[in-house]
């Protein structure tokens, strides 16, 4: 049976979605799993239901890492909940890590722990982008490492491909590498360079733009963290001010209003199309082991899909397979 640990006080909100989604999680699962869930038991687990308790085991922790913090002051704080979560894994006591506390503090504390898988030179966040299509495209690296040379361009292109084949199951993956227009001579130093290495790569197919990134026609989009952060950042921005928009335009006109009663169903299959809820979380893609990154602010939902993806990686040969293109494409 597989085993998750959850850092279970480090979001936003504190313990009450991580707890709640834990709990739909283990209600869900088609399959049996345990958690391990790292906090003060004494503040969520009169939340967790009696039936379920033989699935879920505490670890008594009641240091958490503040957002405000400074990720590199993480290594210090060894009796904190997200230290202990990792450790989990680093000792093969679970199997996955799910956070949804500092993701800096998490990333530095994957990397050093944990190891990473050999041959990989940095690991990378892969974010899940909603399609025109209703397929999924991954962006990364979507934070991890703002300065980047041409050789982590190509890994990250080999490390998505490994996640959208093995974690989402995609059998003809289109790899593409973000810049400033299609042509081959578009970019700038780092990705002129990155283009030459990434053509070795069957699925490469060369350079594609910002709406590239949502319109299905590329399956992994390749860029710097410093690049994919801001437009993982800017793409939350515009959903929401898009919402806010149509509810402020409903509001002035009558007809608008019939119009969008009408297009409830739509409006609803849309917001949830664009809902990072539905993803769960962002996989650290090149770690030995599973690390799960969630958004700060998830809700019980996100957590619960972030725990089924985090059972899913585990259940895949991803890093094998990181593995051995790696050895292929850069020897």
């Amino acid at each position: 049976m597989r085993t998750v640990a959850i850092d279970a006080m480090g979001g936003d909100f504190g313990s009450l979605p991580i707890v709640d989604g834990t709990v739909h999680a283990l209600k869900k699962s088609k399959h049996k799993f345990r958690v391990i869930m790292v906090g003060d038991s004494s503040v969520f687990a009169h939340r967790i239901p009696k039936r379920l308790m033989k699935y879920v085991e505490f670890l008594e922790c009641d240091d958490v890492f503040g957002m405000e913090e400074s990720a590199t002051d993480v290594l210090k704080r060894k009796e904190s909940t997200i230290y202990k979560a990792i450790e989990l894994v680093k000792n093969n006591q679970a199997d996955a890590v799910v956070s949804a506390g500092h993701s800096g503090a998490t990333m530095s504390l994957a990397t050093l722990r944990l190891g990473r898988v050999p041959g990989v030179l940095r690991p990378a966040i892969a974010t899940m982008m909603p399609t025109e299509t209703g397929s999924r495209s991954l962006i990364l690296d979507a934070g991890a490492n703002t300065d980047c040379k041409a050789d982590n361009l190509l890994q990250f292109a080999i490390m998505g491909e490994a996640y959208q084949k093995e974690v989402l199951q995609v059998d003809k993956i289109r790899v593409g590498l973000l810049a400033n227009g299609e042509e081959d001579s578009k970019g700038n130093e780092l990705t002129k360079e990155a283009f030459g290495l990434l053509k070795q790569l069957p699925s490469f197919i060369g350079n594609v733009e910002g709406g590239d990134i949502f319109n299905g026609s590329c399956d992994v989009i390749v860029c710097d963290g410093f690049t994919g952060n801001i437009v993982l950042k800017a793409s939350e921005g515009v959903a929401s001010s898009i919402s806010k928009l149509i509810k402020q335009n409903i509001r002035k006109s009558p007809t608008a209003l019939t119009g969008a009663l009408l297009m409830r169903r739509v409006f609803k299959l849309l917001k949830k199309q664009m809902d990072y809820a539905e993803y769960g979380g962002a996989p650290l893609i090149g770690v030995n082991g599973c690390t799960i990154i969630c958004h700060g602010k998830s809700n019980p939902k996100a957590i619960k899909n972030a725990i089924f993806q985090a059972l899913t990686f585990v259940d895949s040969n991803v890093n094998q397979d990181i593995q051995n293109k790696i050895e292929q494409y850069q020897k």
